[in-house]
């Protein structure tokens, strides 16, 4: 099973989504967004970008 995004409202009225992996584990945990349709841009943002993004050490 792959990974899936979960989207919902939070207390405060914003839109976020979680990235979970195939075992449930929250990987990823987003901003908060206006509106459902930023939300929803947002995880498109993930998908066309998260593939190649460079990892840097601090």
């Amino acid at each position: 099973m792959a990974g899936k995004f979960e989207l919902w409202v939070d207390k405060g009225g914003d839109w976020r989504f979680n990235l979970k992996a195939s075992n449930g584990q929250v990987i990823a945990t987003s901003q908060g967004y206006s509106s459902k349709a930023s939300a929803i841009g947002g995880i498109e943002s993930v998908k066309t970008n998260a593939p190649g993004a460079e990892v840097v050490e601090l």
